[in-house]
Formats: C-alpha cells, structure tokens, sequence
C-alpha cells in the first residue's frame, strides 16, 4: 500500500474504534468499512513487468474505453484510454523504460472519466517519455470523483518499464499515445492491469527503419540535384 493510504484511511478507521468503545455499532461499523475501502483502494501490487522488447505496457488497472488514430503535435499516431474505476489499482506506472524529457500539469474540469472530452478537458498530468524507439505521450487524468492527479517523478528522470511513476486520488481515466509505426495490440472492452499488459510493440528497429528510409530519400533527392546518381 502507498503512504498516502495511511493518510486517508487512518483517521476513519480510529474513529471508528472510538465509536465502538461508545457502543455506537452502526457508526463504528460503517467508519471501520470505508477505512477497509480506502486502504484497499491505495494497494500496490507487484507486477511481473514483461520483459519482450519494444513492448508497451499499460500505465493504470482498468477498462479501455479508446482506441483510435490521433495527431500529437503534429505527428499521425495512435491513443490508447482507460478507465479506472473506484475498485481498479491507481498506483501509474511507466509504459516503457526512457527518459522523461518533459512533464506538464494541466488544470481543468472533472467530467466522468469514461467520457472522451476528460482526454482534454479534465486535470491532468502529461508525460513525455524519450524511449529507444522515439518520443511517446502518456497521461495521468482526474475524473468525477478523482480530485488529484499526482506524480512521483520529475522531469529528466529515468524510469524503466513498469515503474511505478504516481496516482489518481478515487477514479481517473490513464492515455497513452504511440506514434503510427506501434502495432497496438488490446480491443475496446479489454481489461488491462498496470505495468504488465502490453498495450503495443514498438520496437526500436521500427524507428530506425523510419530514419533509414529517410536517411536514403535525403541521399537520393541529393545524388539527382548534384547529378552523381549513376
């Protein structure tokens, strides 16, 4: 369990035994269950972290809710959503190992998790990961009842695949946007768990054969203008 479990689940559970020695049963009862809730919802879990190269494995427990083509800056890619309900895990991990070469909190509203506005419109916490095969985006989103979005790392950090990286406080909703090379590989409806489902393959090869193609373009378009071209 995560420290802040302690922080939230604590007070209600000796509330609760103070209403049990004052024989208030009901009261004592229904204290000592959220606090059951409560250290249950901050469990952490270890996870066998796949170790298939170029795999991309999912940042939170849940539902995926979306999975379609999506620019990033510019860039024709692929965004994978999942929604994290009150029971799921909500420890973040990293979908894969790199560099995390910017990160950016956004305020915003608290729509439903599940809705495709929260991608947008809702608080977040967005990644930029450099890996070996290219730059991905992943993102911490808050949802109606999530009010937090919280992250354990900092920018310029170094993180491995499957490393816990924070949490979303009571329901949130997890993106991962790859670029159009990564073969996804989960369905909407699918139920993934954190740092050991493999959302895509994105090996590294795969952008090197992208460069390689643009590294011979480049050579062909100058070997035609200087008329070297045999």
């Amino acid at each position: 369990m995560v420290k802040e479990g302690y922080y939230f689940g604590v007070p209600p559970l000796a509330l609760g035994g103070v209403s049990l020695l004052l024989h208030w049963y009901v009261a004592a009862a229904v204290l000592v269950l959220f606090a059951a809730f409560i250290f249950s919802f901050f469990r952490d879990p270890d996870r066998t972290i796949p170790t298939e190269p170029g795999a991309v494995v999912s940042p939170g427990d849940g539902r995926v809710v979306v999975v379609t083509d999506e620019e990033n800056a510019g860039r024709p890619g692929k965004r994978v959503s999942i929604f994290l309900a009150v029971w799921n895990v909500h420890v973040n991990r990293s979908p894969a190992a790199g560099t995390i070469t910017k990160m950016e909190y956004r305020p915003g509203k608290f729509l439903a998790a599940m809705r495709e506005q929260a991608s947008v419109e809702n608080e977040q916490n967005v990644f930029t990961l450099s890996t070996e095969a290219g730059e991905m985006v992943f993102k911490q989103i808050a949802g109606l009842i999530a009010r937090r979005v919280v992250s354990w790392k900092k920018p310029g950090e170094k993180v491995a695949r499957g490393e816990r990286i924070g949490l979303v406080r009571f329901g949130s909703r997890v993106d991962v946007w790859v670029p159009k090379e990564a073969e996804i590989l989960v369905n909407l409806g699918e139920n993934v768990k954190g740092g050991s489902s493999v959302l895509a393959r994105w090996p590294a090869k795969a952008a090197a054969a992208k460069l390689n193609g643009i590294d011979t373009a480049e050579r062909e378009t100058n070997l035609t203008a200087t008329g070297k071209r045999s």
